[in-house]
C-alpha cells in the first residue's frame, strides 16, 4: 500500500512538473514560430510555419541595427556586473563578519531599499543625470543599474558569508594576513557559487531592462537590445516577425550564459539559504 501511495505521489509530482514546464515553454515556442512566418502569413501562432522564412532574422540585424544593440547590452552589462559583484562582496564581508547594531540597521536598510520601485525616482534620477550629462553615455546607465542591483547583491553575499567558518580566517590572520588579503585570497574564492547567482540574477535584468533604457539612451548610436526590439512596434504599424527574431537572438546569450554557471547558481541558492 505505501509503495503505491509513495509511487502515486511521484507520478502526481511528475505530470506537475510536466504541465509546468510545457507553461513556461508556450511563449518560446510561440516566439519560434512567428520569427520564421512571413508578415503576410495570418494562420494560428500555434501552428508551425508551413515554409522556414529566414528573411525576418535580416530585418532583425538590418533595420534594427541589432549588432549595434547587443555590443551596447554587452558592454553595459559586463561593466555593471563587474561593479555589483565586487562592491556587493567588499560591501556584505563586514556587514556578515561584525556584527553589531549598527550592521544590523544597515542590512535592514537595504532591505527596505530592495523594496522600492525603481521608477517611483525616475524624475529626479533623470534631473539629476541631465544635470551631469548622464543622459546617452555608458557610465551613466551602468551606474544607474549598479546602483539598483547592489542591494541583492549585498543581501546575497551577506547570507553566504555567514556559511562560511571563521576559522579560515584566523588562521589567514595568525600567518600574517591583512584583513583584505585575507578576503581576497580566502573569502572571495569561496565566494564562487553565490557569485555565479548574483552574476545570473544581476546580468539578465540587466541585459532585458527596458525601463531605464527607454529615459536615460535616447541615441540611436546608445540603443540596447530590449530598444532595438521595440522599435519594430509602432502605433501604426508592427512586425511581429522581426520582433520574434531579434527576441531569438538577443536570449542566445543569456542561455549561454546560465548553461556555464547553473552548477554554481543551484549550488549558491542552496548554500546561501542555510546557516
Amino acid at each position: 500500500m505505501n509503495f503505491i501511495k509513495h509511487n502515486l505521489k511521484k507520478l502526481i509530482f511528475g505530470a506537475f512538473v510536466i504541465i509546468l514546464g510545457s507553461i513556461h515553454l508556450i511563449p518560446i515556442y510561440i516566439t519560434t514560430t512567428v520569427a520564421f512566418k512571413k508578415k503576410t502569413d495570418l494562420s494560428s501562432r500555434w501552428l508551425l510555419p508551413t515554409e522556414l522564412y529566414f528573411d525576418n532574422f535580416i530585418h532583425a540585424f538590418e533595420k534594427a541595427e541589432l549588432l549595434l544593440a547587443m555590443k551596447n547590452s554587452f558592454i553595459i552589462t559586463a561593466c555593471s556586473i563587474v561593479l555589483i559583484t565586487t562592491l556587493g562582496a567588499l560591501a556584505a564581508y563586514p556587514l556578515a563578519r561584525h556584527k553589531s547594531v549598527t550592521n544590523k540597521v544597515i542590512l535592514n536598510l537595504i532591505l527596505a531599499v530592495m523594496m522600492v520601485p525603481p521608477l517611483s525616482i525616475l524624475v529626479p534620477l533623470l534631473t539629476t543625470l541631465t544635470r551631469i550629462h548622464g543622459i546617452n553615455t555608458y557610465w551613466g546607465i551602468i551606474l544607474t543599474l549598479t546602483t539598483f542591483n547592489l542591494p541583492l547583491s549585498i543581501f546575497l553575499y551577506s547570507n553566504f558569508i555567514h556559511t562560511i567558518p571563521k576559522e579560515l580566517e584566523e588562521a589567514a590572520m595568525i600567518d600574517g594576513c591583512s584583513k583584505f588579503r585575507t578576503f581576497r585570497t580566502v573569502i572571495f574564492p569561496l565566494l564562487k557559487p553565490i557569485t555565479a547567482t548574483v552574476i545570473i540574477l544581476t546580468g539578465v535584468g540587466i541585459w532585458n531592462d527596458y525601463q531605464f533604457s527607454v529615459y536615460l539612451l535616447q541615441s540611436q548610436k546608445m540603443k540596447v537590445v530590449t530598444l532595438a526590439i521595440s522599435s519594430f512596434f509602432s502605433t501604426s504599424s508592427s512586425n511581429l516577425g522581426a520582433a520574434a527574431a531579434g527576441a531569438i537572438i538577443a536570449v542566445l546569450p543569456v542561455i549561454v550564459l546560465y548553461i556555464f554557471l547553473q552548477r554554481y547558481f543551484i549550488a549558491g541558492m542552496t548554500s546561501g539559504s542555510i546557516k
